[in-house]
């Protein structure tokens, strides 16, 4: 007990937390950064080991949220990577982001949660707003100084997002909002909530509008934080709208073109989510590696060994194809929906698998809560539901193999 207990020294001291982490990056996934990658990195991994992975386990067991951690990262100037300078960005690329996440994740994953989901409420912003609401709404969240949410998710329109039920009804001034929404990330602190509703239910997706919303108007309450399995550092809320007045000039786009805004945005959501679960995976192999060296010194046991060396693999397999799509994004744009799909899917059960595949090396051990390994499972859990569950990005990629065998 004493020897897995003492592998978690590396959460607690930075200087070995760097050293472990450093000690098994891999030269192939490195090849694939460029020299600034590499170094908002290496800057990302550095602020993670002196302020982010030294409070994840206290905020998983107390259910505390991540504001310290997600305000370090905020006041290094990481938290707005792939936005231009003139928003309080950094104008990086969408591999530097994903290297960023999948850094964040390895140290306390529901930090992450926050970090990516501040940026999924600001990218619409900056893609279908005015250049007024993107100057008052993007910095904030950029620098810590307010938090974001996203709410499309509903009761009865999960993956389906045409057939959400929240309605926007125009009028002389702009729109009135009422329905709900389910499952939002950040939902009952949020400052800015970027809202999909419906104008016009029997259209389908061609009536879904985009909208921001303050969280401070009227008619716009918040549910008790829901318990969870896991990423218990992030906070996940419903929010319910009553006849919410939204003016006119806070619409994102045009009216019906919320569908359009949606799909351009779940490409760098699902770059976060296969971060997330390329993150995971490293955390759970690192932690079984340093409590397996505590426990039998630098020559491991043969099975222990081999199927660390499985693992191995797979980790370097995951972070190939993460930095592989998002170049692809940085390069083309959007790349073919079957891409993504891969991508996320296979990064996201990557983490879930590791995860168990790490619990069952250890044996007695994998089950200490203080090791942190069960913790990698419970927070990889809901990486394969939200930003299109798996069994949807299966379907995604099946009809994208369908179009190629057409064409053959």
């Amino acid at each position: 007990m004493k020897a897995a207990m003492a592998a978690l020294d590396i959460d607690q001291d930075p200087e070995s937390y760097l050293a472990w982490h450093r000690a098994l990056d891999e030269s192939a996934a490195d090849a694939m950064l460029s020299k600034r990658e590499l170094a908002v990195r290496a800057a990302v991994r550095d602020v993670v080991a002196r302020e982010v992975a030294p409070r994840a386990a206290a905020a998983d067991r107390d259910h505390v949220f991540v504001h310290e951690s997600y305000q370090a990262l905020a006041k290094a100037g990481l938290a707005g990577l792939i936005f231009p300078r003139r928003l309080s960005g950094t104008g990086d690329t969408n591999v530097a982001y994903a290297a960023a996440v999948e850094e964040i994740t390895a140290g306390c994953a529901a930090t992450s949660l926050v970090y990516m989901t501040q940026m999924h409420a600001a990218y619409p912003i900056m893609i279908a707003g005015s250049d007024e609401l993107a100057e008052r709404y993007i910095p904030p969240l950029l620098t810590g100084e307010t938090y974001g949410a996203l709410g499309i998710t509903e009761p009865n329109a999960g993956s389906d997002v045409s057939s959400m039920r929240t309605v926007a009804t125009p009028h002389a001034d702009g729109y009135r909002l009422s329905g709900a929404k389910t499952f939002i990330t950040t939902g009952d602190r949020a400052d800015v909530i970027v809202c999909f509703a419906t104008i016009d239910r029997s259209r389908g997706r061609d009536g879904i509008t985009a909208f921001v919303l303050d969280g401070q108007w009227p008619g716009l309450s918040r549910g008790t934080p829901l318990s969870k399995l896991g990423m218990n550092g992030s906070s996940t809320a419903e929010l319910f709208f009553d006849a919410v007045e939204i003016p006119e000039d806070h619409l994102l786009g045009e009216p019906g073109g919320g569908w359009r805004i949606v799909m351009n945005s779940v490409t760098k959501s699902r770059i976060s989510a296969a971060a997330q679960g390329v993150g995971l995976a490293r955390a759970a192999y690192v932690r079984t590696l340093c409590a397996l060296k505590r426990l039998h010194g630098p020559r491991l046991p043969d099975e222990a060994a081999f199927a660390l060396a499985t693992l191995r693999g797979q980790i370097l397999q995951g972070r190939l194809l993460l930095f592989a799509v998002a170049r692809q994004v940085d390069l083309a744009g959007e790349p073919p929906v079957g891409q993504i799909g891969i991508m996320k899917q296979s990064c996201t059960d990557l983490g879930w698998h590791a995860a168990r595949e790490a619990m069952r090396i250890l044996g007695p051990y994998g089950d200490i809560a203080d090791l942190g390994v069960e913790r990698c499972l419970r927070d990889a859990k809901v990486t394969q539901i939200y930003d299109g569950t798996n069994e949807v990005q299966r379907m995604l990629i099946a009809r994208d193999t369908a179009r190629a065998l057409k064409e053959l």
